[in-house]
């Protein structure tokens, strides 16, 4: 079982590649939380904004964030998983004012929006990047968001940067084309470099790191997480996955809430509300179906952690899911 695309899918990633930026020194472009431009990612849940450099060079910071600018080079991609404010510019410490108006998905042409950024300024440095947002699902339980940074920064290599270059220049022009696809081209390219990103945060991380990443390359208590992800209906124990791993009960215990932040039981338990919280969003299926499905024997005892980690009933969820659903199909309807 690969887990983290088994996390990728159940939190439903889904990507847009908003804005295809060219910009003169001087320049600053300063993006808004993302919970405030939520036209970008319609029906996601929560929002994280990236900005791809394709070339130039150029400062990335959060403005509220004492930690130093850092500096962005051609091939770097740089994550705000958080959905902070954020600023991009020529030089560090620049701030302008947010145009929200340009938040708003063009409905005469498809995606990305061209944007210049102070052309005619005279200066000699240009810079060309990429904006876009990431969607995805944050309840029950989504480990990426508690284990990534406010910010992060990735150099894709050589081999990726080829090709995720050429796979933006393509689909840029396909959608500037008006060619039929183009927008979806940019969504998938999107969450490849998502996903390219963070197998490179992974790569990249200390030994001695500790945290949700770092978990999936120990070799114990990355076997099981495997084997939850792979079978979250099993009826694990601690003993029965302390056995499987080959350590002692109260090793694997230790080991697996120093890694992962959370007890094996813990984490087991959010994940297995992760998934019913999906299930139950399916038309015609039952609370009882979607306790089995994950697990549960019990009705009593899937009521019980399901309002624990969510706090409302799975019946209350699954109703609201439902209507949330019906809502927005009238809503396409009437357009």
């Amino acid at each position: 079982m690969d887990v983290l695309s088994d996390v990728l899918r159940a939190v439903r990633l889904t990507g847009a590649v908003f804005f295809d930026n060219e910009a003169h020194s001087p320049w600053v472009a300063s993006s808004p939380n993302s919970a405030a431009i939520t036209t970008v990612m319609p029906g996601a849940e929560h929002v994280i904004s990236f900005h791809s450099l394709l070339a130039g060079e150029c400062w990335a910071e959060i403005p509220d964030d004492p930690t130093p600018p850092v500096h962005l080079r051609a091939g770097d991609i740089v994550i705000f998983p958080m959905g902070d404010p954020n600023v991009l510019c020529s030089s560090p410490g620049m701030r302008g004012e947010i145009n929200f108006s340009i938040y708003n998905r063009p409905t005469d042409r498809a995606l990305p929006v061209p944007y210049v950024l102070n052309q005619g300024a005279g200066g000699h440095e240009t810079c060309h990047f990429v904006c876009g947002y990431f969607g995805c699902d944050a309840r029950p339980f989504n480990p990426l968001l508690d284990a990534l940074p406010r910010m992060f920064v990735a150099q894709v290599s050589p081999a990726s940067q080829n090709w995720l270059s050429n796979l933006i220049r393509v689909a840029t022009e396909e959608s500037e084309h008006g060619s039929a696809g183009g927008e979806t081209m940019l969504a998938k390219l999107a969450e490849l470099i998502f996903v390219e990103v963070v197998r490179k945060h992974i790569d990249g991380l200390p030994q001695d790191a500790r945290g949700w990443f770092s978990a999936l390359r120990d070799r114990h208590i990355g076997l099981a997480m495997r084997l939850i992800h792979a079978r979250p209906a099993e009826p694990w124990t601690i003993e029965g996955l302390a056995r499987e791993v080959g350590l002692s009960r109260s090793a694997f215990a230790e080991r697996f809430t120093d890694y992962v932040h959370v007890a094996p039981m813990h984490y087991l338990a959010r994940w297995r509300m992760q998934l019913a919280a999906r299930i139950l969003e399916k038309q015609g299926v039952s609370v009882s179906q979607a306790a089995a499905e994950v697990g549960y024997e019990s009705d009593a005892a899937f009521n019980r952690s399901f309002k624990k980690y969510l706090g409302v009933s799975p019946g209350a969820w699954r109703r609201s899911c439902l209507s949330e659903v019906g809502n927005e199909r009238l809503a396409r309807a009437k357009h």
